[in-house]
């Protein structure tokens, strides 16, 4: 994305370009992921990063992403909960790893490692359960209901 470049030719952060224009962060990043900007927002933009309106305008309208489907969407938001569940996996088993090396390295007398990687240990495996849909207490069967109840109708 050309803002993005821009931004990053200045060595500005997403929160320093956000200032300067007088728009959100999350509006920033947005129209960094290519997402539609407004006609303001864009005019805001070029002023900021000194470009002609005509240039974001052409940018944002080639990288903006198509329509997906409910189907593909739903399986994007899957495949980010997975990851997302990897990564916490990845992070606990390098934190706690080196924590067990601290801990047999160091002076101490008992096992403390273990308290972190027990409390640490439940939330993963509540993320896992819930990502991988083992227990699902609060799933689309259970968000379609409550939606049902609230209009007082059937979906």
């Amino acid at each position: 994305m050309i803002v993005r470049k821009l931004r990053l030719q200045r060595g500005w952060s997403q929160v320093q370009l956000a200032e300067v224009s007088g728009l959100s962060v999350r509006t920033i990043q947005r129209i960094e992921r290519g997402q539609k900007a407004g006609l303001e927002s864009l005019k805001s933009l070029a002023a900021v990063l000194d470009v002609e309106l005509t240039a974001l305008q052409e940018n944002v309208t080639m990288t903006s992403t198509p329509k997906l489907s409910y189907e593909e969407q739903e399986a994007r938001e899957r495949v980010r909960d997975i990851k997302g569940f990897y990564s916490h996996l990845s992070t606990f088993a390098i934190t706690i790893s080196g924590l067990v090396v601290l801990n047999l390295l160091g002076p101490f007398d008992y096992f403390w490692a273990l308290w972190p990687a027990l409390g640490w240990g439940v939330g993963l495996v509540a993320h896992g359960l819930s990502v991988f849909e083992v227990f699902d207490f609060f799933g689309a069967d259970w968000e379609k209901q409550q939606v049902e109840k609230r209009l007082g109708k059937k979906l």
